[in-house]
């Protein structure tokens, strides 16, 4: 039998340790659904490196992980087990570099329980006192990386974020739990917000590390949190650099570069803002992974 969403988790902080925590703000940057360029989780990271930090919430994985279609990794030396990485589904107390608190729950997106587990979340966010929840994603587009990063964003309510045009329309997308977040927070009458960066679609399986300074940045503007960035900035340069020399090297990879170009260009100029559509057909991801994939192996490649 399905137990209540209270079962799922722990509080490892009582309630008098927690008083700093004043109307905090909660960021959602789970992993397992789409993160093009390892947005999301290069965004946890960075933050987690650079930022105090202390576990205040942990989820019973076992309740919510299928093992085998995520199978965790055992280090096997010298005839034995010596480590096990356990998956771990954790809110964090961490402290802006402002001293402001705000929670960060992040790991594996759950496999099962869903309905559950958002029932869980929103009781941890009440327990907190959360004033407004953020959730994070990375999604592949056919935008070059010669351009500004976009960005879609969405909202519980009207207020939450500056008006922007609707450039999707209705659309169906696959289910998520981050999504779900939100959508059931907002039924709740809970605030709740989402960041989602558009990431150029032939590097969506390497990390690109502007799309966490992009998704970092986006969270600040919002919440006034002040969150660093600068060890993203700096990996953001490198990888760009990078990129432009391989791409030198490889003229029809560039043809490719400069057509995404010219078609973001025009979009803006007619437009007016950043390219969220496209009504122009495009080289498609097959096309572009098939050109991209050598160069992009050479990342991997000591010698390359």
């Amino acid at each position: 039998m399905i137990g209540e969403p209270g079962d799922l988790y722990s509080v490892h902080v009582e309630a008098p340790s927690l008083d700093d925590l004043r109307d905090p703000v909660l960021v959602v940057a789970l992993d397992g659904y789409v993160d093009a360029g390892n947005g999301v989780r290069l965004a946890v990271d960075s933050l987690l490196a650079s930022l105090p930090h202390s576990v205040v919430v942990t989820f019973d994985v076992d309740q919510l992980i299928d093992y085998r279609a995520r199978r965790p990794v055992l280090t096997y030396e010298k005839n034995a087990f010596i480590d096990y990485a356990a998956p771990r589904l954790v809110v964090h107390q961490v402290t802006d570099s402002d001293g402001t608190p705000f929670l960060l729950l992040s790991g594996p997106e759950p496999d099962t329980q869903w309905e559950r587990f958002v029932a869980a979340v929103g009781e941890v966010a009440d327990r907190l006192g959360v004033r407004l929840t953020v959730g994070l994603m990375a999604i592949p587009m056919a935008v070059p990386h010669t351009r500004p990063t976009g960005m879609s964003s969405h909202a519980t309510r009207p207020g939450l974020l500056p008006d922007a045009e609707d450039a999707f329309g209705t659309i169906a997308v696959p289910g998520h739990a981050t999504g779900l977040i939100e959508y059931r927070f907002g039924q709740a009458g809970r605030d709740a917000i989402g960041f989602a960066a558009h990431v150029p679609h032939y590097i969506a399986r390497s990390d690109y590390p502007e799309t966490a300074r992009t998704l970092l940045q986006a969270t600040a503007d919002a919440t006034g949190l002040l969150l660093p960035t600068a060890d993203l900035d700096a990996a953001a340069a490198t990888v760009r650099t990078q990129l432009q020399e391989q791409i030198a090297g490889n003229a029809e990879v560039s043809a490719v570069v400069e057509a995404l170009e010219q078609q973001y260009d025009t979009f803006v100029s007619a437009t007016g803002r950043g390219l969220l559509a496209q009504s122009a057909p495009l080289p498609t991801a097959d096309e572009l992974g098939a050109q991209f994939e050598a160069f992009l192996a050479d990342r991997e490649n000591p010698d390359g």
